[in-house]
């Protein structure tokens, strides 16, 4: 299972410095936003780098670019920020040491980023007045679309306890989203096609390389 993690607290971090970075970012960020007006206050939340859009005065939220980045980071509660802070200790160390460790930043980056632009699309297309969003979810969910990818299409890398986790963690993953209307549904399906298509491009530079070698 290598979703299992045995490695000793300096062991995580020389392994995984991306991994651990990003941990420490989001929960020294919460902190911040909590000691400055709270983390479920709407407007300290905007103060303080979330993500949102109004369709059409600024449909895809880029008179504020930043925000794609620095929402990521953000979560509204401490329920959300531990679950997705576990998600992330857990889930994305095997995707670390397969990417290695810019490539792997740059992929959980992009994912949050396209995550966004999806929610942001959607409500476009809903005829959603916009959206207001925060958390690492997204990029988080581009995680779990690499794992799908290869529990689909290079099985030989998983065991079948790994392959099932996959498919259990979407599954219900996806269920909580549909049902709990506080949940950005879109962001998570963006971010879960992200890392699926971004993940399946490497993919293929990677296969290109080695038969050219």
């Amino acid at each position: 299972m290598i979703f299992m993690r045995y490695e000793s607290f300096r062991g995580y971090l020389r392994a995984y410095p991306v991994t651990a970075t990003l941990i420490a970012l989001n929960i020294v960020y919460f902190i911040v936003v909590a000691l400055n007006g709270g983390t479920s206050d709407g407007e300290k939340l905007l103060r303080f780098g979330s993500f949102y859009t109004i369709v059409g005065v600024d449909t895809f939220g880029l008179e504020q670019p930043w925000r794609y980045i620095t929402s990521i980071f953000m979560h509204s509660d401490i329920m959300h920020l531990l679950y997705n802070m576990f998600a992330l200790l857990v889930f994305a160390p095997p995707l670390e040491r397969l990417l290695r460790h810019v490539k792997y930043l740059a992929f959980y980056l992009l994912c949050g980023v396209l995550s966004n632009v999806v929610g942001a699309l959607m409500a476009l297309l809903l005829n959603e007045p916009g959206i207001h969003t925060v958390g690492a979810s997204g990029a988080i969910y581009g995680v779990y679309g690499a794992f799908l990818y290869i529990a689909l299409f290079r099985k030989r890398w998983l065991d079948e306890g790994s392959r099932k986790t996959v498919y259990l963690i979407l599954g219900v993953g996806l269920i909580y989203s549909i049902i709990t209307p506080a949940i950005s549904l879109w962001g998570h399906v963006g971010g879960l096609l992200a890392g699926f298509l971004l993940y399946s491009s490497f993919d293929r530079a990677m296969v290109r390389r080695n038969r050219i070698n």
